[in-house]
């Protein structure tokens, strides 16, 4: 496409897109609303006013087309990725991250739209004021669409009105801990008050997003315990591992899944959803998962990225850049993991991004134990699930599916997902046979260049990303205005 940047924001306005076939591609290049046996064959969508107004297989189908056309060749064309776990820290710990780099970096690598979790940020997103100072930090800043959940806390999990009050005001959703959040204004939450808020939630028909470890003699401390062993070295990551081992998973599971009987059928809380995040054990776990949802409950669950890419055992001395909670564990249980993803079992993926400041990671001292625990992906989700996918052999439906058309149905966004009549016109376009290795030459748009996918070779390189039809990014490039909105829940 041609015209300089400034052209691109406020909007586009209308234009058609051409997708040409590309028979190394799965079915073709462009990913058919999620139809993996479409016929292989040159496509055409038009876009106006931000939507999709027509797809047909030909002109002759019954589109004219007098629009401009944009031809991206045998580049894949796919919707845009919904990343519904992310950390954006803002108010309040924007020098973490903040919604003006994270979602460039996110533009960047293709996510369109992102929902914000309720922490890191100060203050955290618990109450209705605290909603309003996300949007309102969010204005004129968001090159993505971004949405919000709410925070399930002690303090408002038995107070039905606090939380009719949230969910009025417009989240997506409410998240909680069942461990400690290391954020000392968002504390966890038991059984009992995930069970007072499911019933509200089936109401809005809007779901409860739970961290799942429970740690024996658990304590709101937040930091984790110390080896008994004066022989542990705090610098191994195997020491860190230890601290978090997947028992810590299958307590917390085992109980939701108790929990989740509630929304089945005659359930006490019918049309309520619970939803695992950041899916860890591969094994037990797993198990429980699936006989929860062979028995009727509404129940999904995630993964992300950096457990299917890294194992524990490739984790050096000190490399802190690799701490996140639950931890990555070993070969052996990643490889199961990406077989329960391609069977189903593991409905979606999303990033996890959970920036810090560079200290708080503790790069030179190396103490997994005391390190902050986050890792740093949003802007190379798409190319790291494919890169790493390749050896498994999936399809280009499928990483529409796991992120676009699962994550948009969890968090309630029936007109995005998909490139379908109708739906908003969120677009990435991307070449899957461009090779790039991530280094300190590459332009990386988080706050900081801290990731453990530093120094990797990835495959996969985002050409173009459009938001309701706004081009956002392209090559290297942003749009210089801030083409996002806020989406609240109505």
């Amino acid at each position: 496409m041609g015209g300089d940047l400034e052209e691109w924001c406020p909007s586009l306005g209308s234009f058609d897109i051409q997708v040409h076939p590309n028979p190394l591609h799965h079915h073709g290049s462009f990913h058919w609303a999620d139809d993996p046996d479409a016929t292989l064959g040159s496509r055409y969508f038009e876009v106006r006013d931000g939507k999709i107004i027509s797809v047909v297989q030909r002109p002759q189908d019954g589109a004219i087309f007098k629009e401009p056309m944009i031809d991206y060749g045998e580049a894949v064309i796919m919707p845009g990725l919904v990343d519904v776990h992310a950390h954006l820290d803002e108010p309040g710990r924007a020098e973490w991250e903040g919604f003006a780099t994270g979602t460039r970096a996110a533009a960047a690598g293709g996510i369109t739209t992102l929902i914000d979790m309720p922490l890191n940020s100060f203050p955290t997103t618990t109450t209705e004021e605290a909603l309003q100072l996300k949007v309102e930090a969010a204005q004129a800043k968001i090159y993505v669409d971004v949405g919000f959940w709410g925070g399930l806390v002690p303090e408002n999990a038995f107070n039905a009105t606090a939380l009719d009050g949230l969910l009025k005001a417009g989240v997506l959703g409410l998240k909680s801990f069942m461990c400690p959040s290391g954020i000392a204004d968002f504390p966890m939450t038991n059984t009992s008050h995930i069970k007072e808020a499911l019933p509200i939630l089936a109401r809005y028909r809007r779901p409860l997003l739970v961290h799942a470890e429970i740690q024996p003699d658990q304590s709101e401390s937040g930091s984790e315990k110390r080896p008994q062993h004066n022989m542990d070295d705090p610098r191994s990551y195997s020491t860190y591992l230890k601290t978090r081992p997947p028992s810590w998973e299958e307590a917390a599971i085992r109980e939701l899944s108790m929990v989740a009987e509630d929304t089945r059928e005659n359930g006490l809380a019918q049309g309520g959803h619970l939803h695992i995040v950041h899916l860890s054990d591969a094994r037990v776990s797993l198990d429980i998962i699936k006989e929860a949802k062979r028995n009727g409950a509404s129940l999904t669950v995630e993964t992300c990225p950096h457990y299917l890419a890294f194992a524990a055992e490739e984790i050096q001395s000190g490399d802190t850049r690799f701490k996140c909670a639950p931890p990555i564990r070993e070969e052996a249980n990643r490889k199961i993991l990406w077989e329960a993803l391609k069977e189903g079992h593991i409905d979606m993926l999303s990033s996890d991004h959970s920036p810090s400041v560079p200290e708080l990671k503790l790069l030179d001292e190396g103490d997994f134990l005391r390190a902050w625990g986050g890792i740093s992906s949003l802007q190379f989700v798409l190319p790291a699930t494919w890169s790493y996918g390749r050896e498994h052999g999936i399809a280009l439906d499928q990483l529409a599916s796991w992120w676009s058309t699962r994550p948009a149905k969890l968090a309630g966004q029936e007109f995005k997902g998909a490139i379908a009549k109708g739906n908003d016109a969120d677009i990435v376009v991307w070449d899957p046979d461009i090779d790039f290795t991530l280094d300190e030459n590459y332009n990386i748009y988080h706050k900081h260049p801290v990731t453990p996918y530093m120094g990797k070779q990835m495959h996969g390189k985002v050409l173009a990303t459009f938001v309701r039809g706004n081009l956002v990014y392209r090559e290297g490039e942003h749009a210089p205005a801030a083409c996002g909105i806020p989406i609240l829940a109505k």
